[in-house]
């Protein structure tokens, strides 16, 4: 493209020239692409500067050229001879910068220069050296009409554009109908809805208010239940124990010695007692944990000892020679804990892998695991289905098919350790395989619990 030479100049001098500054700008603007209401807006203001000019006395050169300012551009510039009043003369054309994309005022050495400019579409041709020679050529063959001419083509301008006017206007009416019809529709679903949110708010609240009653009467319930099994547990306790002791002084060596039949009835009567000892003792122990009547005690617990003192107290459990029982010695020396309800849930896991394990091993270990410890449990036994993990852990609640190899179980043990877990800022969780074994992990903080509890208070 060759921006040096311009595609047509053009000089004004009389009023008649305002009309060819016009129609030749109007054959500019079509030659380069602009749309139809782009051409009569390039026209309009030629003639408008052209007449503002042309007042002020004096000489004007019009030149056209394209040039790029991002996009292409055509540009009209307007060297005026007289020098001065550049500021006065910007500020008479201010409404006519609205016609074009940019309009410039300058004062020059040797006169004033007024520089305006409007963007080509997109979809104008490429205006290549060859077209341009091309347009140059053909505006050069370009001869000015009559005024009158000029004012047949201004007044067919007009009436294109009132059409266009009217059918906007048209359009605008249709628009608003539309709009109109639309907002109707709007209001009337905006009822609707407001009317069914009011009626859903209304059962909402009313579901509230039901689910806020039987949340007190669950919680009574809980508590009745609690009391109940509490005080049933206490009662219970003390006749069980009369009957242990009595068994155990009828098959002492200083009391009248019983027959074959006797002994073994006395046992079975000792057995039973003891069975429904621990299953009272279980009872009583679910029932304050879930009072909320155990308070942990935190100090610092030496696990070595702690895992001595378990592997001592259950090893008498441990008598078939196809299970091994392993306690392995702890990798974390200290924890900070309640010794005694710790001591509590491990002894509930390991007695009752002992119970359900009739080869292989039972293995306790620990482990930290970043800012937690782990203890786990694991057995060769006879496994948990996946589908009842979290089962095992309700109240009373046995794995169907499974036999214990020794002892009974009451289905209390791992509630029971699941509860004191929590107690202990932990939790307490099963991984198992049915035929394979199970693995229990107790994961507790490893930091002073006590020390959380105090911050976590709100401060009085």
């Amino acid at each position: 493209m060759n921006r040096s030479e311009p595609l047509a100049r053009m000089s004004l001098r009389v009023e008649q020239d305002i009309f060819a500054v016009r129609q030749l700008g109007r054959e500019v603007a079509r030659a380069v692409g602009l749309e139809s209401q782009d051409q009569t807006r390039v026209a309009t203001a030629l003639s408008e500067v052209c007449r503002v000019l042309l007042v002020a006395g004096a000489d004007t050169d019009v030149t056209f050229r394209v040039e790029s300012y991002g996009v292409p551009a055509l540009q009209v510039t307007m060297a005026h001879s007289a020098a001065g009043g550049s500021s006065r003369l910007a500020e008479q054309l201010q409404l006519v910068g609205r016609l074009v994309d940019t309009m410039e005022v300058d004062d020059g050495g040797i006169g004033t220069t007024v520089r305006m400019a409007r963007r080509l579409p997109s979809g104008a041709p490429v205006l290549t050296s060859t077209k341009m020679d091309e347009i140059r050529a053909a505006l050069a063959q370009h001869v000015p009409g009559t005024p009158l001419d000029e004012l047949a083509v201004q007044n067919q301008q007009l009436i294109a554009a009132l059409d266009e006017v009217r059918a906007q206007r048209d359009d605008l009416a249709r628009l608003n109908a539309e709009l109109e019809e639309t907002n109707r529709g709007v209001m009337a679903l905006y009822h609707q809805l407001s009317d069914e949110l009011e009626e859903t708010n209304r059962g909402v609240v009313a579901l509230y208010a039901e689910l806020d009653e039987k949340s007190v009467q669950l919680r009574a319930a809980s508590e009745a239940k609690s009391r109940f099994l509490a005080n049933v547990s206490h009662e219970l306790r003390a006749p069980v124990t009369a009957i242990i002791g009595l068994g155990r002084l009828m098959t002492d060596s200083s009391s009248d010695e019983l027959t074959v039949d006797q002994q073994r009835q006395v046992d079975l009567i000792r057995s039973s007692a003891s069975d429904l000892l621990s299953l009272v003792n279980g009872l009583l122990d679910l029932a304050k944990a879930e009072a909320g009547r155990l308070e942990p005690t935190w100090s610092e617990v030496d696990l070595k000892a702690m895992f001595g003192q378990l592997r001592g107290t259950l090893r008498p459990l441990a008598t078939r020679p196809e299970v091994e029982f392993v306690v392995d010695e702890p990798t974390v020396p200290t924890l900070r804990s309640d010794e005694v309800l710790l001591a509590q849930v491990l002894r509930n896991l390991l007695t009752n892998a002992l119970k359900f394990t009739e080869s292989g091993s039972v293995r306790l270990s620990v482990r930290p695991i970043g800012a937690d410890v782990e203890f786990v449990v694991a057995d060769t036994g006879t496994g948990i289905p996946s589908e009842l993990h979290e089962r095992i852990f309700e109240e009373f609640y046995q794995v169907p098919g499974s036999m214990s190899v020794s002892g009974r179980g009451t289905g209390l043990g791992l509630p029971y350790a699941r509860r004191l877990a929590g107690i202990l800022g932990g939790g307490l969780r099963v991984a198992s395989t049915p035929g394979t074994g199970s693995t229990f992990t107790l994961q507790l903080p490893a930091a002073d619990q006590s020390a959380a509890d105090k911050t976590s208070e709100p401060a009085s």
